[in-house]
């Protein structure tokens, strides 16, 4: 059973998968597979026919993993209304000036174009040396600044309170599903003390 972020998430990007056809995967967050640029997470699987159908691209700041596109997201190499969506999957605290990068996504997307971003909040501190630092956290408030250009924002908490503090203990992180469950029994799934936020933009 899909948890309500889980069920949003994939709302989502099935919406974007078939609706627009020239997708750009910053840091190719996905996971769809070593040939994409990264490892595979099992949980995406069930994207790969609908990528199969479109113009998906990853793009990345760094030749390593193989990307479509090198390029730094606060700095886009892309014509203004070129792109039809962007996924933005746990980048934007990896970046020094995040909100200079939304404005190039919002500036890249065509009038009507979507923008689909993963943000932490009460997260452990994750960068990987050589290659990014760990700048920032985001409020639900903090998010809705960062989008406030776009003419339609969707905002999913990931995980209520318990399962978020569930989650920064390593001995729990893993068998987080039981707070889930308390999450709901508490009436805790809407609160704003959580692991971060998916956000859904239309430009």
């Amino acid at each position: 059973m899909l948890n309500t972020w889980e069920q949003f998430s994939q709302e989502k990007l099935k919406k974007i998968f078939t609706e627009k056809k020239f997708i750009i995967d910053i840091g190719g967050g996905l996971r769809v597979g070593a040939s994409r640029g990264n490892r595979l997470e099992e949980t995406n699987k069930w994207l790969e026919p609908y990528i199969k159908k479109v113009d998906y691209k990853v793009l990345d700041k760094v030749k390593d993993y193989k990307p479509d596109i090198v390029a730094d997201i606060q700095s886009l190499p892309l014509e203004d209304g070129s792109v039809d969506a962007f996924l933005c999957i746990a980048i934007l605290e990896h970046v020094e000036e995040p909100q200079k990068a939304v404005t190039e996504m919002f500036r890249a997307l065509r009038p009507g174009g979507y923008c689909y971003i993963y943000v932490p909040f009460l997260y452990y501190y994750h960068p990987m040396k050589g290659y990014y630092n760990d700048f920032y956290r985001f409020t639900h408030d903090g998010v809705k600044y960062l989008c406030r250009d776009f003419s339609s924002v969707e905002i999913q908490n990931v995980r209520g309170a318990l399962s978020t503090v569930a989650n920064l203990v390593p001995v729990f992180s893993k068998r987080t599903k039981v707070f889930d469950w308390l999450d709901r029994l508490f009436g805790k799934t809407k609160t704003k003390q959580t692991s971060g936020y998916v956000v859904f933009c239309v430009k």
